[in-house]
């Protein structure tokens, strides 16, 4: 299976239109997928336009061909502690939807799922407990799978899996905050938020689980991912 992945949009919808147009060919083929890792609202101007977006390419593709897990900024709004527009609920937030489209957009989030496994590798928001090693479908409480912090690096003991997350920028992550890009930190993860409102961009990652290997997606092509600590 070819598996592209996306996260972290935060409500920035020409960036992840282009995202899109990279990989758009490839989605009627049999042995694609889409993953959207969460958090597709707050942060830029056009959340409900983000949603609808994600939305309708599930109904064009099926939501097994095109996966949007749970982000923590999905898990706010479900929770109450904010709306779609805003992080902060106010008295006048969402007045421009009436309460069926609400409705409409709260079902789809109560639907996501927290994780996806394919292969080799743990698709998920944020992270999962490592420390339970091979046990970690069992261990690992809904608050991890969105929200976990820090970002875990190396290799994760008694489990032979990769894990691709989003939920923290990977210019955090490396330290360095002009990379916005893919992070691999040469054992078992890679993160790809790369903090869209500041950058303009949404990285492109592709799994090829059959294969056990990592691209980078761009306008040229698909590039094997190397370390950061060698691409720097």
């Amino acid at each position: 299976m070819k598996i592209y992945c996306m996260s972290d949009i935060h409500g920035c919808l020409a960036e992840f239109e282009y995202a899109l147009s990279l990989i758009e060919d490839h989605l009627d083929d049999d042995d694609t997928m889409l993953i959207l890792l969460g958090d597709y609202i707050h942060g830029g101007d056009d959340n409900y336009a983000v949603l609808d977006k994600v939305m309708q390419l599930q109904r064009d593709y099926g939501s097994d061909k095109v996966m949007a897990l749970m982000g923590n900024h999905e898990d706010f709004v479900l929770m109450g502690e904010s709306s779609i527009d805003c992080m902060v609920r106010t008295f006048s937030d969402d007045d421009e939807h009436d309460e069926e489209d609400e409705e409409e957009y709260l079902r789809w989030m109560e639907s996501l799922p927290l994780y996806y496994t394919e292969g080799n590798t743990i698709f998920v928001h944020a992270g999962i407990d490592e420390d339970a090693g091979d046990m970690w479908e069992w261990s690992t409480g809904d608050e991890t799978f969105v929200g976990k912090y820090p970002a875990d690096i190396g290799s994760i003991d008694g489990l032979d899996m990769k894990i691709v997350a989003g939920h923290i920028g990977t210019a955090e992550i490396s330290g360095d905050p002009r990379f916005h890009d893919i992070y691999y930190d040469g054992e078992s993860h890679y993160y790809i938020d790369g903090s869209t409102v500041d950058s303009g961009v949404v990285p492109v990652l592709l799994v090829d689980t059959d294969e056990d290997k990592y691209y980078r997606v761009t306008e040229s092509g698909a590039w094997p991912i190397l370390p950061y600590y060698e691409e720097v």
